[in-house]
């Protein structure tokens, strides 16, 4: 293999292509970089959105020494030894740290005095974001940057300039129609580095004569689309949350999508039965009163029948709930009713509904429902339960406007 990735890796910023919001001639990186000047950064994104070469060119840049070390194998005291290599010198050397989330607190507080003495420019990339794994005193000596996965267009530019290459430099002209170039681009889900390597193996599978890389030849070495899965937590809250939000707002499409996203993520499926469940009751609630029911049926059930079949069950719930009436009363009314007892609103149980009160007049006897007060008298009635004519929450206040006429009436 040629090692695409490699060869074709940008050698200044004027090549580097994506990342506009960040490096564009308008951003304030870019800006500091013209005044010859870079502070502490961090970097965070997915796999092959340029994280590493953006460092290097940084540093190439400001014409900085680059020391790549990886917080897997990260050893203070070769550090400190690459450090002082330069102490006394003019140049000031970049620090590139890879997978920086796995950095612990006392390796963190190392490189605090070497933030605070400037004696290195400190750079961090990872695929989580840093935020929630660096300490507040290292995020408050530095800037944080999103990557983001790079787009066709992105790609597209990329895979040009492969094809380039090899012809210039390998004199190895290759052909790709429509269906095999879409399929190079968005199976590697933005990412440059899988793009490059699937097309280097593919060339690897021509023969000598062969120009022409086929659709077939790409499935057979990458069967399914690259995905970032929901391992990774901050993947796997936002799918979760981007499949409840999208059954909230009732687009089945979406939510389905989504469903699939944390399945092929290896996602537990009791995990998003028990998000279902939650749901039914919060968003849809007695609008559709079964749909708590077949959540709750969804959860009992995949807790007994793993993967591949549970994808089926939860995508029968999913579809049921997306395109339910939807309805928060029972959420708000809870809410409503705790708030006002954390305020102090702490009433006594009225005597004739006490166990052994003599004076409770049982419903049943009166046809379903009789005039008797259920709350200690307050200045201002308790109302937590907004009357909606939401699905069947449209049925259920009817009995209740029925008994309220009945109230009115005999008063």
């Amino acid at each position: 293999m040629l090692n695409l990735a490699h060869l074709l890796r940008p050698v200044s910023l004027q090549d580097f292509i994506g990342q506009e919001h960040i490096i564009a001639p308008h951003t304030p990186l870019f800006k500091m970089l013209q005044h010859n000047s870079i502070a502490h950064c961090f970097f965070y994104g997915p796999p092959g959105s340029g994280k590493t070469t953006l460092a290097q060119l940084i540093a190439k840049e400001l014409k900085k020494p680059f020391a790549n070390f990886n917080a897997t194998t990260f050893k203070i005291e070769e550090l400190r030894k690459y450090i002082k290599n330069y102490e006394g010198s003019l140049y000031q050397p970049l620090i590139f740290i890879d997978e920086v989330h796995r950095l612990n607190t006392s390796q963190q507080e190392v490189l605090l005095p070497i933030m605070e003495s400037h004696s290195a420019i400190i750079f961090g990339a990872s695929t989580y974001n840093p935020f929630h794994s660096l300490t507040n005193a290292i995020r408050s000596r530095s800037f944080i940057f999103e990557l983001k996965a790079l787009s066709v267009a992105h790609l597209e530019q990329i895979l040009k300039n492969a094809i380039a290459y090899l012809w210039e430099q390998h004199h190895l002209k290759i052909e790709l129609d429509e269906e095999t170039k879409t399929y190079l681009i968005t199976s590697s889900a933005g990412d440059a580095r899988a793009m490059l390597n699937l097309l280097d193996a593919a060339c690897d599978s021509l023969s000598e004569k062969e120009s022409l890389i086929t659709y077939h030849t790409l499935q057979s070495l990458r069967p399914y689309t690259l995905h970032d899965g929901s391992s990774e937590a901050q993947t796997h809250y936002s799918l979760i949350s981007a499949m409840i939000k999208s059954i909230r707002g009732s687009d089945v499409n979406a939510s389905i999508y989504y469903l699939a996203r944390l399945i092929a993520g290896g996602e537990n499926p009791e995990f998003i039965a028990r998000r279902l469940v939650i749901l039914a009751s919060e968003d849809i609630g007695n609008a559709n009163p079964n749909a708590l029911n077949l959540a709750t049926s969804t959860m009992t059930a995949v807790s007994k029948i793993g993967y591949p079949e549970s994808r089926i069950i939860l995508s029968q719930c999913v579809i049921y709930l997306a395109c339910s009436p939807k309805s928060n009363t029972a959420y708000n009314a809870i809410n409503k009713a705790l708030d006002s007892i954390k305020k102090g609103c702490v009433l006594p149980v009225p005597k004739h509904i006490m166990p052994e009160a003599q004076k409770y007049l049982y419903p049943h006897d009166f046809g379903g429902w009789v005039e008797q007060s259920y709350l200690e008298d307050v200045k201002e009635p308790l109302e937590f339960v907004e009357s909606t004519t939401k699905g069947f929450e449209k049925t259920l206040n009817e009995w209740l406007n029925k008994i309220k006429n009945k109230r009115e009436r005999n008063d």
